[in-house]
């Protein structure tokens, strides 16, 4: 079973969920939706950048699990910020993913000049309950900052690329304080860190693989996992963390492995701003 975090809201969001990041193809989605399910899983990551949303809602739709059983994350992409029709934005993702609400709503960049009219009018769409919670994405401590100095609602997550070799430690830590929850995109770094020596060490160790380990290392640090793949058996296998610990010397050796290495793209209009 795959335990939960509670958010600042009081909802409870699953430490593990599925990310959906270039599955486009509808019978590559049903299938991967209905092993997920089966398997356990009930937090899906999409966003309107995907073009997968409607995609994820007719599968969501013909495996008829309960809607309160679900946790459905999107993200409202950089063009709605700059044009400012965040609402609009939310309407068509429900419209396509055929849902009344969503159980989490982000800004998927901090797109400069933007972010912080885009955070208020968030809030109005929290308040009225067409995302049951709001975070942001990709977000520094000095971007959320910002938004706590300016705004009542404190995000709920923050979705960040997070993994033994880019930790982002500031980050996480400022967002512990400040009672965010940081859900880490790329856990696997695209299997940058599999077959280090450290992580096949403490795999053979737990009998374990390498990407269990870093999920592992993940999940102890309190930070959520949204792992994207295709494949049933991985797909099983990445839940398959809660039944073991890492010692906290071996913690320490995981963080030892930072070297900010970062295995996701920035969008090309920001780059110029976050590179």
């Amino acid at each position: 079973m795959i335990p939960s975090l509670t958010l600042n809201t009081g909802a409870s969001m699953p430490a593990l969920g599925l990310g959906l990041f270039k599955i486009t193809d509808q019978a590559a989605m049903d299938r991967t939706i209905s092993d997920a399910l089966s398997i356990g899983y009930r937090l899906f990551d999409t966003a309107s950048v995907y073009k997968n949303e409607a995609e994820l809602g007719n599968a969501l739709m013909r495996c008829h699990v309960p809607r309160e059983e679900l946790f459905i994350t999107t993200k409202v992409w950089n063009t709605a910020q700059r044009i400012g029709n965040i609402e609009d934005a939310l309407e068509r993702s429900l419209e396509r993913l055929r849902l009344d609400y969503v159980d989490l709503y982000l800004i998927q960049w901090p797109v400069p000049g933007c972010y912080l009219d885009t955070w208020l009018k968030m809030e109005k769409l929290f308040r009225k309950g067409r995302a049951r919670a709001i975070g942001v994405s990709n977000f520094s401590a000095r971007e959320i900052n910002d938004l706590l100095l300016h705004s009542d609602v404190v995000p709920a997550v923050n979705q960040i690329e997070y993994h033994p070799l880019y930790n982002q430690e500031e980050t996480r830590a400022f967002c512990a304080k400040n009672g965010i929850t940081v859900q880490a995109a790329a856990p696997l770094a695209r299997g940058t860190y599999l077959g280090m020596s450290n992580m096949t060490r403490l795999a053979e160790k737990y009998h374990r693989s390498e990407a269990q380990i870093g999920l592992r290392w993940i999940i102890q640090k309190g930070v959520g996992a949204i792992p994207k793949t295709v494949r049933t058996d991985r797909l099983l296998e990445n839940t398959q963390i809660f039944d073991f610990e890492l010692t906290p010397d071996e913690m320490m050796v995981l963080d030892s492995l930072n070297e900010n290495y970062r295995t996701s793209g920035i969008p090309e209009d920001l780059a110029p701003f976050l590179t």
